[in-house]
């Protein structure tokens, strides 16, 4: 199925969903990184999409907010077509993408205004709702400093602020806590937490599953360029952990005896 060749009830249905795709598929040469995906996100959902490194997480979350097109299939998001209504889909996003790049020559406010200008915002309304955001994001004391001067953990914080700034419908978010300190991350989760309580809808990307059976409602699992389930936690769970119902799914290390390794180690040293 070519791109935007769709099944005449797939948008009917993707009215009640946040994110609904149909046959994801993207190859790069001889590689198919993403291999039909049919991903579903529930309005006001706190989503996780999980998966080992390598099972097509980032290009799916790229093909899905418009940052990457597939080869075949079709996404949507509030029942908007990605790629034939892109500045539709834009204004109801916010992206906070893995190995986020920033202009870093902006302070923490100089880049939140540009961002809520960008987006067409009022500059009453851009430098309110920067003020606040700064604020709840422990981020005040750092306002004014360049961004090139920030921490992981502060630059995770002030990307999320600027996807937030505009009040989009549903959150994109890939890794958001990878290299972030705790006090950040907390900072962070519950930002995302009450976002999520007023009915908007998070979705992001991680390998840790503890992280995931906190935050999230909301599981798909990919494996392999696969959603290999998907569903309410405890159904994906069946009364397990989420990390052993991952490896149940995904499949569990081949070589776990560590074999071919035995010079590692002080007492082989010794020898």
């Amino acid at each position: 199925m070519h791109a935007h060749e769709v099944n005449p009830s797939f948008y009917a249905g993707s009215m009640m969903e946040a994110v609904r795709t149909q046959g994801l598929l993207k190859r790069f040469g001889q590689q198919t990184a993403v291999a039909g995906v049919d991903l579903i996100v529930p309005r006001g959902s706190f989503a996780g999409l999980v998966g080992p490194n390598g099972a097509g997480k980032t290009t799916t979350l790229s093909m899905i907010t418009g940052l990457l097109r597939p080869d075949h299939g079709t996404a949507a998001i509030d029942g908007l077509d990605v790629w034939r209504d892109p500045v539709a889909v834009k204004a109801r996003i916010g992206v906070l993408p893995e190995g986020l790049r920033l202009f870093e020559r902006l302070s923490g406010r100089e880049l939140l205004v540009y961002n809520g200008r960008m987006r067409g915002l009022p500059k009453a309304d851009v430098e309110q709702r920067a003020d606040e955001l700064l604020r709840v994001m422990d981020l005040g004391d750092a306002a004014d400093k360049l961004v090139v001067d920030y921490s992981t953990g502060m630059r995770k914080k002030i990307g999320l602020a600027a996807a937030l700034l505009h009040n989009p419908a549903v959150l994109f978010l890939d890794e958001p806590f990878e290299g972030v300190d705790p006090v950040s991350a907390n900072t962070l989760t519950e930002v995302l937490r009450r976002y999520t309580e007023s009915g908007s809808t998070v979705v992001f990307s991680s390998h840790v599953m503890d992280l995931v059976e906190r935050l999230c409602d909301w599981v798909s699992v990919m494996s392999g360029g696969h959603i290999v389930a998907q569903g309410p936690l405890a159904d994906v769970r069946g009364g397990r952990s989420l990390n052993q119902a991952f490896l149940d799914l995904v499949g569990g290390p081949r070589d776990s005896g560590g074999a071919g390794l035995d010079w590692l180690g002080a007492k082989a040293a010794d020898k």
